[in-house]
């Protein structure tokens, strides 16, 4: 039987808990549970002698909180962190922290299986969970999500909420698309028309239309318009990419 690609810790003081996490984790083969902690002071000590991948960290434990484990470990020597809590309002903090995702106990299948999807993508592209920057924070039916800022392709504006597109998918969020713009609008997007906030990493390229308006055609496939006013900023955006 072929060895798993990457190793997890498990860190709960409800072994039940621990428990959970261990049988969903036995459908995925690609990873394997090699350790488990029932508080912060175990965890410290297992990022050294067992060097995880990922860490499934629960964030009220004795002693030292999850928290407290990636504040004294610092984040850039954590291993990719899945938060795992039966609260929802650490959510934001959670990202600030550089967790790649937030699960709210009990956990379903599904989502799980969507925590390991990106974890799997993330593991193979190398890339650190926190070296884009920023996310936002959405509610599904399925619980909390976070979505890196990096997987976004666009928004657009919806009435009083704003729709967040990344991966085919999308996302509601109760807020407007120019409070959105103040928060995210120095991370890399940008204003193609007055309903519409783009990625400009996710831009393949700009082209023309036989009538002459611009429309940034994004690396998903999705056409957005760029209206006349914003065209030569958004040409510029484009153009100042590394």
């Amino acid at each position: 039987m072929p060895s798993a690609e990457w190793r997890v810790l498990v860190a709960d003081d409800e072994p039940a808990a621990r428990r959970g996490v261990r049988q969903l984790i036995a459908a995925f083969p690609s990873f394997e549970v090699v350790g488990e902690c029932r508080d912060g002071a175990e965890v410290l000590a297992a990022l050294d002698t067992l060097r995880p991948d990922v860490v499934f960290l629960d964030i009220q434990m004795p002693g030292l909180s999850g928290f407290d484990v990636i504040r004294r470990r610092t984040p850039d020597r954590m291993p990719e962190v899945v938060f795992l809590t039966a609260y929802d309002q650490f959510a934001l903090k959670a990202f600030d922290a550089q967790a790649l995702d937030y699960l709210v106990k009990p956990v379903s299948e599904a989502r799980f299986a969507a925590t390991i999807k990106r974890l799997t993508r993330q593991l193979r592209s190398g890339a650190r969970s926190g070296e884009a920057g920023g996310a936002i924070v959405v509610s599904t039916a399925r619980g909390t999500l976070v979505v890196p800022l990096r997987e976004i392709d666009w928004i657009e504006s919806a009435d009083n909420y704003a729709r967040i597109w990344t991966g085919g998918k999308s996302y509601l969020l109760r807020q407007s698309l120019g409070a959105l713009e103040e928060r995210i609008g120095e991370r890399g997007f940008v204003r193609a028309h007055r309903q519409a906030l783009v990625r400009i990493d996710a831009v393949q390229r700009l082209t023309t239309t036989d009538a002459g308006e611009c429309v940034a055609v994004l690396s998903s496939g999705t056409r957005i318009p760029v209206s006349r006013r914003r065209r030569a900023a958004f040409a510029a955006a484009v153009r100042a990419r590394p």
